[in-house]
């Protein structure tokens, strides 16, 4: 199975070093070289294109906020001269993020574990999803299961993820973090609080009581409605 592969990157001297990686790996089909996206995005619209191999620091458009703006985006790796920005990568469920200078072995690991996801994916119809979020603690950057997350707490700029064995406090916003949780596992009752569906313990029509919390949490008017649907009640 040949895996058709993209770049996009400003630098012409970056864009040469990943030409020539990408002609020794035999499994890669190198459908295009851009400098910057909106060649990429015309090829995406046009082509079959199962891995991108993009840069974070660009003109007019960056990689992050490209990735994000595509409906169904291919496999990414990104490569950057940048490694702060590992967070947002992996928020995107990017495969994996390279720092320049890279040498030959360091992007055909990648290809490697992309080959294997890519490959995976012919095989069957239903690809599985990620079942996991990477969030920042400190200086670490955490993989966070979706099943030890009991409820997520909204604190200003800052999310508390309230873990089964942990906490974790990290810069991100509510949106941001209702759009990565499943929509089967978790549900949003209020402004500054996301829970599992499991770790409900009780509730009216008014407040929801969980197993990990003893104080019990209001529901917001505006999230009232949707959650009584969604269990199929009726409490007027």
């Amino acid at each position: 199975m040949t895996i058709k592969c993209l770049i996009i990157d400003d630098e012409p001297l970056a864009r040469e070093t990943i030409e020539d990686y990408i002609s020794k790996i035999p499994n890669l089909e190198l459908i295009a070289s851009c400098k910057h996206v909106f060649d990429a995005l015309e090829h995406l619209q046009n082509d079959t294109v199962d891995l991108l191999f993009s840069d974070i620091h660009m003109p007019e458009v960056n990689g992050i906020d490209f990735i994000r703006s595509l409906q169904n985006p291919p496999y990414v790796i990104f490569i950057s001269a940048y490694p702060n920005y590992a967070v947002d990568g992996f928020d995107l469920d990017a495969l994996d993020y390279i720092v320049k200078p890279f040498p030959f072995e360091r992007l055909l690991r990648a290809v490697n574990k992309a080959s294997k996801i890519i490959y995976q994916k012919g095989k069957t119809t239903d690809t599985p999803k990620n079942q996991h979020l990477f969030v920042k603690d400190g200086h670490k950057l955490h993989r966070v299961m979706f099943d030890e997350i009991c409820y997520v707490e909204g604190m200003k700029d800052y999310v508390k993820l309230v873990l089964k064995d942990r906490t974790i406090v990290t810069h991100l916003t509510m949106k941001r973090v209702e759009d990565q949780l499943p929509e089967d596992k978790f549900i949003r009752i209020q402004k500054s609080f996301i829970i599992k569906k499991d770790e409900i313990k009780s509730f009216n029509g008014n407040e929801i009581d969980l197993y990990t919390l003893k104080e019990k949490i209001p529901i917001g008017k505006l999230y009232k409605e949707a959650l009584l649907k969604h269990f199929g009640l009726n409490m007027d």
